[in-house]
């Protein structure tokens, strides 16, 4: 005897849907319904707003809320004119303070409020006479048409199509069961209308701010992959000067024990060490530099350029048509060949700008040793020619500071008081140990 357990049987596609159907009018305009949702001031930095003058643009904050309060008062005025009740006026203002709470109703609690206008309509259509647009009174239509619109700005889509279906519902089903004929053809003309015009709107609205949420995101990894690029440039640049050194240590470790008689065994091992550790820290050095590179990156055939190459640099800065003036202060000596390097690129880049930012401009280039560091200072007059807009704006600015920041540096950069641009760096240097002198 065998025995077959089956599981349960899945749920046709049509109950599913009918499901899920249910759950989102649940969602959407039956759980939390009556919740306290108040209207939220308008943003004040638009295109239109931001034009106001400053006393009044923190009131124009709330115009929103004075749109929902005019049309509330323009109910309880058109339901005052109705005169459909035969009553004294008393009477007519209290109909149409039930018409307009509907609408004020939103400032607070919006879905609730589309509840609520359905249930005053009902109220005063069973106690009124029968109009064209019956169930609804001129009144107690515009504010159903207010109701729907204000709550259709603050709801999902989702949210908006299920009211246009309610409302057209209750215009079909309160005629049908109080055995009169109604006419709900211009309630759902009307309110398609103001619905759907919101909807595209919201749409609109959310699209512009995912468009600028993506905008943010993108600028954000554009200076984050330009600050990488600008970091592996300055690693393959740095590796010929650490390369440099690691050689000359690994050659005169070897060397060392040549240049004393009978060295003892202890001081052969040591150097040994010493230039085996050298030789690895060089070939690792290389692997880094196997990483960093770019498949399009090609070794310089010439060593990498220091503070003695800049003549060469504003000569070339000169015949692209900026005039540059060059002062040297201090007493000039020979720095390490990082700081060298750098400060080329600095001058390169600074002098790069001001032709690209400044063109006919006159530029002035000033290097001072000082005691503990070198300083740099590159300033631009104003523009004097048309100035095209670069895509690269910034990056050279990145690429300065990284530079500046690696050394432990100081820089500054922005417009100068005669209307240019400066660019100061001071980059520390450690002062070499003088060696000892000999006993006499």
């Amino acid at each position: 005897m065998t025995e077959t357990t089956t599981g349960a049987t899945p749920r046709p596609p049509e109950l599913r849907l009918a499901s899920g159907l249910i759950q989102s009018l649940r969602d959407d305009l039956i759980t939390d319904a009556f919740a306290y949702r108040p209207l939220a001031p308008m943003r004040t930095d638009g295109p239109v707003t931001r034009r106001l003058p400053q006393g009044i643009r923190p009131k124009a904050a709330y115009l929103p809320h004075a749109v929902v309060v005019f049309t509330a008062f323009c109910v309880t005025v058109l339901a005052s004119a109705d005169n459909l009740y035969g009553g004294p006026p008393l009477q007519f203002l209290v109909m149409g303070l039930l018409a307009a709470g509907p609408v004020l109703m939103t400032l607070v609690r919006p879905v609730g409020a589309f509840w609520t206008v359905l249930a005053v309509t009902t109220a005063l259509s069973l106690f009124g006479d029968r109009t064209m647009t019956w169930p609804w009174s001129p009144s107690t239509f515009l504010a159903c048409l207010a109701v729907m619109t204000f709550v259709a700005m603050r709801v999902r889509p989702r949210a908006a199509a299920w009211m246009w279906a309610i409302n057209l519902l209750y215009g079909t089903v309160l005629p049908f069961l109080v055995g009169d004929g109604g006419n709900v053809a211009p309630m759902a003309f009307f309110s398609a209308v103001a619905l759907l015009a919101v909807t595209v709107r919201n749409t609109r609205k959310e699209a512009r701010r995912e468009v600028i949420a993506q905008q943010e995101v993108t600028a954000v990894e554009r200076d984050r992959r330009t600050l990488l690029e600008e970091r592996t440039t300055i690693a393959r640049e740095l590796h010929d000067v650490v390369a440099h050194h690691m050689s000359v240590v690994a050659i005169q470790a070897e060397a060392a024990p040549y240049r004393v008689k009978n060295p003892p065994p202890e001081l052969e091992a040591a150097f040994v060490t010493i230039r085996e550790n050298a030789v690895a820290a060089l070939t690792e050095l290389r692997r880094v530099l196997g990483v960093v590179r770019s498949a399009d990156y090609e070794a310089p055939d010439a060593p990498q350029p220091t503070l003695a190459s800049l003549d060469g640099l504003l000569a070339n800065v000169r015949e692209a048509g900026l005039s540059v003036d060059k002062t040297v202060t201090g007493a000039v000596r020979e720095l390490p060949q990082g700081v060298e390097l750098s400060a080329y690129r600095i001058i390169q880049e600074a002098l790069s700008n001001s032709l690209r930012h400044a063109p006919g401009a006159v530029a002035g280039v000033e290097v001072s040793y000082v005691l503990g560091g070198l300083g740099i200072r590159v300033v631009n007059g104003p523009a004097v020619g048309d100035v095209r807009p670069s895509p690269g704006a910034g990056h050279g600015i990145t690429g300065m500071r990284e530079r500046v920041a690696m050394l432990e540096g100081e820089m500054t950069a922005g417009e100068s008081a005669a209307g240019g641009y400066e660019v100061a760096v001071f980059i520390p240097v450690r002062s070499r140990p003088q060696p000892e002198e000999e006993p006499a």
